[in-house]
């Protein structure tokens, strides 16, 4: 199985997407020619030998802002499946704060401190290739964690299959628009994707657009905006979505957002707009207030990614460097491709479409969330889960 580096451009129409390779080859190369810092003199990092024996692993994630996924799930989950991994490891863990210098400067004070296997969920999928190519200079495997890092070099890629999230997200809108069709005018559409420097958003899109572009170019759906917005910033999702209602005397029917945080953000511009409830949202991460939201009719579906499946795998991987043993038979034959040529060895699992359906049947039986926290406050009945 191959998966897309994302690497193409969404579109209203099937052809922009190629507008987007030549964005991010362009942003690809401008950073490439910027320095990331001097790391020349950071002091002497010891080799990593592979990974093989490696009790000290480096675990560095990117905010605490865009999803509470990051600090409430998957700081745990991975922390959980290394330890159980590797006997008496110790685990360097930093959270970049959404600054990608600054993980930068974590990762490299990590190798210099002995961490010989790092596990990153970069800010910044371009910014954070220098972090590869110092590791690599000193044989430290480096596992991109959820996000894909845009160099060749780069050791493993675990994650889910991301333009999948995407069509998930865009199957909901094609099974359920007819819903907010009204006469005969096509359904006008917002789109809300994440960050352009992030490869998953940029899968995220291009999964979408290979479901909705068939309605698009009947005029069935018509798309009245479509933006990327810079660090995922929720704050910004709301703006953007005001200023869509604004231009549009409010005659939205779907607003696709690419995670629960900016979907959030969009509901509270529907309700000032006295929209809430009348407008199909989308979302992803099946965070609690995501999950909140659709319990109270305010979202429409999100998209739940397993994480302690995505960090088990982790934990396979990290046990067989460790153990010096072949990764094949984790990776198979699975690959992931860089904007460069790279071929990553991946692991990738399968995301699930939740809506007010199935609720009970993924995260709550999961126990990814529990009733009492999903519940807490909400009328009793609601969502007919509560």
């Amino acid at each position: 199985m191959k998966e897309n580096s994302g690497i193409k451009k969404f579109g209203r129409r099937r052809s922009f997407r190629y507008e987007l390779m030549g964005t991010l080859l362009f942003s690809c190369m401008l950073l490439a020619s910027c320095s990331f810092g001097d790391n020349s003199g950071v002091g002497n990092i010891p080799s990593g030998n592979g990974g093989k024996n490696c009790t000290h692993v480096g675990v560095f994630l990117p905010d605490r802002t865009t999803s509470d996924r990051w600090e409430h799930n998957d700081h745990p989950l991975l922390e959980e499946t290394i330890k159980k991994a590797i006997p008496g490891v110790s685990i360097d863990y930093h959270n970049a704060n959404g600054d990608s210098d600054a993980q930068l400067t974590q990762t490299t004070t990590g190798m210099v401190n002995g961490d010989c296997i790092l596990v990153v969920a970069a800010h910044d999928s371009i910014a954070a290739e220098p972090i590869v190519a110092q590791a690599k200079a000193h044989n430290i495997p480096v596992i991109a964690y959820d996000r894909l890092i845009q160099s060749k070099d780069l050791d493993y890629y675990v994650s889910f299959n991301n333009t999948k999230v995407g069509s998930l997200q865009a199957k909901y809108i094609v099974d359920h628009y007819q819903t907010y069709k009204t006469a005969d005018k096509p359904v006008r559409m917002a789109l809300i994707s994440g960050s352009q420097t992030d490869t998953n958003a940029l899968l995220f899109s291009i999964g979408a657009h290979s479901v909705l572009d068939p309605l698009l170019a009947t005029n069935e759906l018509k798309i009245v905006n479509e933006v990327f917005t810079p660090d995922w910033s929720n704050t910004t999702a709301q703006t953007e979505m005001e200023a869509v209602l604004a231009d549009n005397q409010n005659d939205i029917q779907i607003a696709y957002v690419a995670n629960d945080g900016m979907a959030g953000s969009v509901i509270t511009a529907l309700e000032n707009a006295k929209l809430t409830g009348k407008v199909l949202v989308t979302g992803q991460d099946a965070t609690l207030g995501g999950l909140r939201n659709i319990l109270q009719g305010k979202q429409s579906m999100t998209v739940y990614k397993p994480i302690a499946k995505e960090a088990q795998s982790v934990g396979d991987l990290v046990k067989a460097l460790y153990d010096g043993n072949d990764v094949k038979k984790l990776t198979g034959e699975n690959t992931t491709s860089t904007y460069n040529g790279g071929l990553i060895p991946s692991i990738l699992d399968d995301p699930i479409s939740v809506d007010i359906q199935n609720i009970k049947q993924t995260v709550i039986k999961d126990g990814y969330v529990s009733m009492s926290d999903l519940c807490k406050g909400l009328l009793r009945g609601s969502g007919n889960v509560c």
